[in-house]
């Protein structure tokens, strides 16, 4: 069993998008995390909320845009696996999201991570959840 807060219920991540949460990393700052569904064991993958490409939000606080089990950066439309994380396509092709290790045990999700601590659900206290308009090609 893992030693790790429990982020969510297995329920509360959505089948297309993303759950939200903050974490602690260990310089003692908060990072945002997505939590997204893979079709992959076991399921779930979490990710850094940032694109490795140029720094924007996957996840604005209304869920991660994605299809076809890519997560959609909002400002190029560049697209990133959901169980693997890379990306090979649009301005962020070569690069890959970094990852937060997550345990499923039973129907809940829990953080296992020794780089993390759990702060909360939801974006970072003190973040401006608009982000800049998106240059992408693909509509939502």
């Amino acid at each position: 069993m893992t030693s790790g807060a429990q982020i969510a219920a297995i329920e509360e991540v959505p089948e297309r998008g993303s759950h939200l949460f903050t974490v602690t990393d260990s310089h003692g700052t908060d990072r945002e995390v997505i939590l997204v569904r893979c079709a992959e064991d076991p399921g779930l993958r979490a990710w850094v909320n940032v694109c490795p490409h140029e720094y924007q939000r996957l996840d604005r606080g209304r869920g991660a845009a994605m299809r076809d089990g890519e997560i959609i950066c909002p400002k190029h439309g560049s697209m990133f696996d959901a169980c693997a994380g890379d990306c090979d396509n649009g301005e962020a092709a070569g690069t890959s999201l970094t990852a937060v290790e997550v345990a499923v045990e039973g129907d809940a999700v829990y953080l296992d991570d020794e780089e993390y601590t759990y702060r909360h659900d939801g974006a970072r206290e003190d973040d401006d959840n608009d982000g800049p308009s998106s240059t992408s090609h693909i509509g939502f």
